[in-house]
């Protein structure tokens, strides 16, 4: 590899070559969708707002082949269908964490004078057709967290936690994953949308996400960096939220209870890695040819 060459792979390892190319994908659509006023239930404004979905996806996948070598290129699709990198008891933590969570916060709203019809209004139309919970659970996987988790996870976050500490690389992920959802709440009939922009919902949805990283962290470096471990978690935080975080106390309390766990995790694990293990090897970033690593 000669020096240009090197020079060109090693800024396009940049971690912030790929938050440039996943924001900018994603806002061009969702801005376009935006300025149009077409939302998603329009033809045309739902293939823009799925369009913008995939950002992560397309920017993870660009970034991998632009900077990674055949090994990093093997090993990126290999965290993401290989199950075995998911080892005893972090299956549970997989499938059971979140809905712990949630439902101690639904519980806290509850005890504290909360209504409980928020939650069974959510699970009404699956008990009247159990049928069609599926089909929803396979939608919201496809969603949401099968595009995000080929980039946020899949890629960038390897190449935040190549410079800084498994909790500033959460950090800062979270706070950029935050900023990117913004769009979504003014886009017509999202879910954001629906929630309102600005509102306190907007700001408890924002601020949850940073904790929320800081434990999606914490599983992905003790699942061997497994792709395939935080879709399913991102999986069960987007699916649980749909039946158990349905009102304005359950909003605040599950937001408290990510920070407690985010502060739980870092407390107990460590703040460099957020791992009891040594983490798998990361190819490193390339280097211009000559230069020192």
């Amino acid at each position: 590899m000669n020096t240009a060459d090197g020079m060109s792979k090693s800024r396009m390892s940049s971690p912030w070559f790929y938050f440039a190319l996943a924001m900018g994908w994603s806002w061009v659509f969702w801005i376009t969708d935006i300025a149009l006023g077409l939302g998603v239930d329009s033809s045309l404004g739902l293939v823009l707002g799925l369009l913008g979905l995939v950002g992560p996806m397309v920017a993870g996948i660009a970034s991998t082949y632009l900077s990674r070598g055949k090994e990093g290129r093997r090993d990126y699709w290999m965290r993401i269908i290989d199950p075995r990198r998911i080892r005893g008891v972090w299956w549970a933590v997989i499938f059971l964490f979140v809905p712990v969570l949630m439902g101690l916060a639904a519980l806290i709203d509850v005890s504290l004078g909360g209504s409980t019809q928020p939650f069974r209004e959510a699970a009404a139309p699956f008990l009247a057709a159990p049928g069609t919970l599926i089909p929803f659970a396979i939608v919201i996987f496809f969603y949401g967290p099968f595009p995000e988790e080929f980039g946020w996870r899949g890629y960038v976050l390897d190449r935040l936690q190549e410079r800084w500490s498994a909790l500033k690389a959460s950090l800062t992920l979270g706070a950029i994953w935050a900023i990117w959802h913004v769009p979504l709440f003014f886009i017509q009939g999202t879910y954001q949308y629906d929630k309102g922009a600005w509102s306190a919902w907007f700001w408890l949805f924002e601020i949850g996400i940073i904790p929320l990283t800081v434990v999606m962290t914490w599983v992905f470096n003790n699942t061997q960096r497994s792709t395939l471990a935080v879709m399913l978690f991102h999986f069960m935080v987007v699916f649980t939220d749909d039946f158990l975080n349905q009102s304005p106390g359950t909003y605040i309390w599950s937001t408290v209870l990510w920070i407690v766990a985010a502060i739980g995790v870092t407390a107990v694990w460590g703040s460099d890695t957020l791992s009891r293990n040594a983490l798998a090897s990361v190819e490193p970033a390339p280097q211009p040819k000559g230069q020192m690593t």
